[in-house]
């Protein structure tokens, strides 16, 4: 496993999901909620700057690998859990909107595997959709952290709120939209046996994932 900048932002940036969550178990005498909300906004959205960047190096520089194909959207998946759970706990989301996100992500990331083994994995790759529905997600996320008045006009609390059901309702249209594309391969099909360790390899070009 080579070890390059853009696999260390992908680790970074799973080791920044904890200092996130940890940012609101701090005593209220060290920090306010204030400063607690401003703290773990910055860390989330740090960690998904990291998010573009390990992808955008890692194809700029010719570093693909299969650890980092692989890598990669599990710290996704990690870090926009981590922050609903967090947002549902500081009642700040609906749990229903946020068990919407998280059963899409494990879903399409099982999809992903069955599909992976059916050697069909380009025919649910990235669509646009996908993308808008992560930047909406990002955007909610990042509001409802912050959760006070930022930028003059702008209601965070009320932008957060929309942007979470925008996400939720992407979110629910994208899982169908994969599981379409999946669905002539996976009709009456059953997984292939492991293959061999010397034919199980990843290509390492198939950095784009499922978002």
């Amino acid at each position: 496993m080579a070890f390059n900048l853009p696999i260390a932002l992908t680790w970074l940036r799973i080791i920044l999901i904890p200092v996130f969550v940890g940012v609101y178990y701090l005593p209220a005498t060290l920090l306010s909620i204030s400063a607690k909300n401003w703290l773990a906004m910055s860390i989330f959205a740090l960690a998904a700057i990291t998010d573009w960047a390990d992808g955008y190096l890692a194809r700029k520089w010719g570093q693909t690998s299969a650890f980092g194909a692989f890598l990669d959207p599990v710290a996704d998946k990690l870090m926009i859990v981590a922050a609903l759970i967090v947002l549902v706990w500081l009642d700040r989301a609906d749990v229903w909107l946020a068990m919407i996100i998280i059963g899409r992500e494990i879903a399409i990331s099982a999809l992903r595997e069955w599909m992976a083994q059916l050697g069909q994995s380009k025919s649910v790759a990235v669509a646009f959709i996908g993308k808008v529905k992560t930047v909406a997600q990002i955007t909610a996320i990042i509001a409802l952290l912050l959760y006070q008045p930022a930028i003059p006009g702008i209601d965070t609390m009320v932008l957060g709120t929309i942007a979470l059901w925008v996400a939720a309702i992407l979110t629910l249209w994208s899982m169908f939209h994969y599981l379409r594309l999946a669905a002539p391969h996976l009709r009456g099909v059953t997984p292939p046996a492991q293959p061999s360790e010397s034919s199980a390899r990843i290509d390492p070009s198939a950095r784009s994932t499922i978002k």
